[in-house]
């Protein structure tokens, strides 16, 4: 029987500023679009707009204390996460698997590389990470990855067109949690 998900060996490195346009390319796909409903972490239904734009992958791969991680395949960009060190914690932001290969276990590698990067060269004793509360489905792949539901909650940034263009008047965001010990 043949495998859905094309095989990935995944190479990990620290972004540079030429990868900047590939990694607007790839967040805006795995998020925004038509083409992000080829994978199962699209916000299309919550969002419409740009989920990400040069300056702010720039910011990351050009920050003192972030980290934005390019993931390859036989050369391909498939996936890609910010790692910010935050005095004592990590934050972990901007995460995205090219649509294609979502559901196929890379998204846990990419995570479980992140921790492993705080933890080890930061010394982050945990990572946290914002999630939109009506992500139930996202929320639930972090839990079932160690992550705990804080219940701290933050206004989403209506009117700020960098963040998207909001479908609807209820969207939060919510603080998630794991201990990297």
């Amino acid at each position: 029987m043949e495998s859905a998900q094309p095989v990935v060996t995944p190479e990990f490195r620290t972004a540079t500023t030429a990868d900047v346009p590939a990694l607007v390319a790839l967040i805006e796909s795995a998020y925004r679009g038509d083409a992000s409903r080829a994978g199962w972490t699209t916000e299309a239904d919550l969002l419409e707009g740009r989920r990400t734009d040069p300056e702010g992958v720039g910011a990351v791969v050009d920050g003192e204390r972030s980290r934005m991680v390019v993931v390859e395949s036989d050369g391909e960009l498939v996936a890609c996460c910010q790692v910010e060190n935050r005095d004592g914690h990590a934050y972990f932001g901007m995460f995205a698997v090219r649509p294609g290969l979502q559901g196929g276990g890379l998204g846990r590698v990419v995570l479980a590389e992140a921790e492993r990067f705080a933890r080890e060269e930061w010394g982050a004793d945990a990572m946290h990470m914002t999630v939109i509360t009506q992500r139930e489905e996202l929320i639930a792949w972090y839990v079932r990855r160690g992550y705990e539901r804080t219940g701290t909650i933050s206004p989403f940034p209506y009117g700020d067109a960098r963040f998207g263009l909001p479908t609807r008047d209820d969207l939060a965001f919510e603080l998630l949690v794991k201990k990297l010990g």
